[in-house]
Parts: structure tokens; C-alpha cells; sequence
């Protein structure tokens, strides 16, 4: 930080200038972080899939080794998970489920990585600027006392600038903070859902049920599939 900048914002913030900068850069830097992981993620599309949708029916050895090369070509999550499902193919259905659950539950932790702390820090920075205001008013008050005189705008004028800049500052930090934290872990919750879906849906196919893919214009997942549907809503450990 250059020494100009630094003491302006000194004058402005007081002894809360590095705890406000240092929630500052954290929150910018998870924000960043969580973007550029969406951005990575989004424009990716699963073609493998649409083809799939288009012939529903159970899966054959050879259309099963045709599925894994196609899917060899892509780098999004969902391929990742069914190129794991198709893998271990040759298991119970039950055992692909608990590997799928524990992939699942990984990528969930990695998708919702930092956003905890995001939201610790929408939390601490308005506490922060109330504390800056509490230090501004004690100090407008000493100024106060050691003074003889009348009182004068220039007197109150440090004391309230100190308390307003801080609280402001707070503000400026949380609000954004609390906002990402909040859209990126509907994000995540949101593609967590969709890859469960879909995994029940090919763990049917890969068991025989002719169709099974035709069911994900759904609304609910298909009866007596357990896989991992709850650790798509439940939190980050």
C-alpha cells in the first residue's frame, strides 16, 4: 500500500484501517476466487448427455465403453461423475451409490470453499464500523473535555468523521460480502441438485431400466433411488 493512500485512509479509519483493509482483500479475493470457478464452469456442456437423452434405453457393454469416450472429452463435474459411475459399473447398484455419495459430497465442499468465511466477514466488518463509531464519538467527547472554550465545528469535526467513515466502510465491505455468499451457495446447491439427478437417473440406466433418462423433465427424482440426494442439500462440513 502505497504511503499516500495508506495515510489518507489512516486519517479517515484510525486504528481500524487494517482489520477493515485486511476483511477487504479476503472478501475480494474469495469473491474472485468463487467467480472464476463459475465462469470456468458455466459455459461448459455436457453433449454426451443430450445424445444420451435421445436413445433411452438400458446400457450394453459397447455403449457403455462408447459413453466413456465421449465423456473422456469433457472437464466439467457431471462428466467427472459419470465417468466414476460408469467405472465401477460392474458393482451393486448400492455400492455405486456410496461411491457417487462420497464424489458428491467432495465436490459439494469445493464448490461452497471460502463462502463461510465470506459470510463471517459480512458479519464482523458492520461490527467493526459500529466499534470505529464508538472510538469516534469517545474521542469527540476528549477533545470536548480538554477544551476551555466554546465548542466549534472543528472540534466535533474529527471525532464524527472518524465514527462515519468507519461505519460506512463496514458497509461497503459486508454488503457485497454477504450478497455473493449468499448467490454462490444457491449456485452451489443448485448444481449439487442437478448432478444428483442426473447420477440417479444413469445409475438406473447402467442398472436396465429402459428410459431412464427420459425421467429428468421430472420434478421429483424417481422412486427407489437413494444416491447421495441429501448430501446435495445438506451443509459444507
Amino acid at each position: 500500500m502505497s504511503h499516500p493512500l495508506y495515510h489518507q485512509l489512516s486519517e479517515q479509519l484510525g486504528y481500524l484501517t487494517w482489520p477493515l483493509f485486511i476483511c477487504a482483500f479476503l472478501s475480494s479475493l474469495i469473491v474472485l476466487e468463487r467467480l472464476a470457478l463459475l465462469l470456468f464452469e458455466l459455459p461448459k456442456r455436457d453433449t454426451w448427455l443430450t445424445q444420451l437423452r435421445r436413445q433411452p434405453k438400458s446400457a450394453t457393454p459397447q455403449e457403455k465403453q462408447q459413453l466413456m469416450t465421449q465423456i473422456s472429452r469433457g472437464s466439467s463435474m457431471l462428466s467427472k461423475g459419470t465417468a466414476l459411475l460408469l467405472a465401477h459399473s460392474d458393482h451393486p447398484r448400492a455400492m455405486r451409490e456410496e461411491i457417487a455419495t462420497l464424489w458428491l459430497v467432495k465436490q459439494k465442499r469445493q464448490l461452497l470453499s471460502g463462502l463461510k468465511i465470506l459470510q463471517v466477514i459480512g458479519i464482523i466488518t458492520p461490527l467493526l464500523g459500529l466499534l470505529g463509531t464508538v472510538l469516534g464519538l469517545i474521542e469527540m467527547f476528549n477533545q470536548l473535555g480538554v477544551s476551555e472554550g466554546p465548542v466549534t465545528p472543528a472540534q466535533l469535526a474529527s471525532g464524527l468523521g472518524l465514527a462515519m467513515n468507519t461505519t460506512a466502510a463496514g458497509l461497503i465491505i459486508a454488503v457485497p460480502a454477504i450478497t455473493f455468499a449468499h448467490l454462490l451457495t444457491l449456485w452451489a446447491e443448485q448444481r449439487c441438485n442437478k448432478m444428483s439427478h442426473i447420477l440417479n437417473l444413469l445409475n438406473l440406466w447402467l442398472e436396465g431400466f429402459d428410459k431412464a433418462l427420459s425421467l429428468d423433465n421430472d420434478t421429483s427424482a424417481p422412486q427407489g433411488t437413494t444416491l447421495a440426494h441429501s448430501t446435495a442439500t445438506s451443509s459444507s462440513p
